[in-house]
């Protein structure tokens, strides 16, 4: 295969990592990283530095769109965003003090705790009083459904705001977007519609990832020949999905991609554990 070829199907990888990281919200990080890993051997640390130009790309793609169309909360992820990014920088200092195959066994984890968050059903918010401190930020809101305008109160803010700072540390660590987590702050411990974490999350990943992207250049972990295929291609997917997720029915979709990634987990814990990297 030459350099040609490699690089068309690496793009073509990272479109389809696009494509699903927009419609699910966990961000492409979460299949860039192995498939640049175990399909072309890339070395982890270059292919975290690709996967965070990625991510960063996944969600300037999608964000504006979501925006658009009145799904994203923008206050919601500016707010939470202090959190992630305060343990992105976090994550990206730890990565110099642990070995690259303890990175890929804890990876390996995030990747099974992905599968399992999006193989679950769609949660549905509990009716409840309205949150004082979510109040007090204007952070309620409302999104488009069934040709209407549906009204939503996030709940438990602190709890929240701690669960986002676990997440940026997993993203600066593992080089994703942490979306998983991210939705799940957003969805199960605030009380946030489905599609608002998602699309909110999309908006706030590409902060997370910037904020220990240039730590990770700074050190030369970013190859532009390697990133510049990632990036384009994930661009490209995640235009796509923030067309097709306002109508889409996405447990079908999700099932598939926890299979996916939980198979990714799976070999990238093994080889983590038998110290491949």
């Amino acid at each position: 295969m030459n350099a040609v070829e490699l690089t068309l199907w690496i793009a073509a990888g990272s479109f389809v990592a696009g494509l699903l990281g927009s419609l699910t919200g966990l961000g492409g990080g979460v299949v860039i990283v192995p498939l640049l890993t175990l399909v072309f051997h890339v070395d982890l640390r270059y292919a975290i530095g690709a996967s965070l130009v990625s991510v960063i790309a996944t969600s300037s793609g999608a964000a504006a769109a979501y925006l658009k169309e009145g799904y994203s909360n923008i206050r919601v992820g500016m707010f939470l965003e202090v959190a992630t990014t305060l343990g992105a920088l976090m994550g990206a200092y730890l990565t110099t003090r642990v070995p690259a195959s303890a990175i890929a066994v804890v990876f390996g984890v995030v990747l099974l705790y992905s599968a399992w968050i999006s193989s679950r059903p769609e949660h549905q918010p509990s009716a409840g009083p309205p949150d004082r401190i979510a109040g007090l930020l204007r952070l309620n809101g409302a999104y488009p459904d069934a040709n209407s305008m549906r009204e939503y109160h996030p709940r438990r803010v602190p709890l929240g705001f701690g669960v986002m700072y676990v997440a940026g540390v997993l993203s600066g660590l593992l080089g994703i977007g942490s979306g998983a987590v991210k939705v799940l702050a957003m969805d199960q411990a605030m009380g946030i519609p489905f599609k608002v974490s998602t699309t909110t999350s999309n908006f706030m990943i590409g902060v997370t990832a910037a904020a220990s992207a240039g730590v990770y250049l700074r050190r030369g972990y970013v190859d532009p020949a390697l990133a510049m295929p990632v990036m384009l291609g994930v661009l490209a997917g995640a235009l796509l999905g923030a067309r097709i997720l306002p109508g889409a029915r996405s447990s079908t979709l999700r099932l598939v991609f926890s299979v996916a990634i939980a198979a990714l987990a799976v070999e990238m814990i093994a080889k983590g554990l038998g110290h491949g990297f």
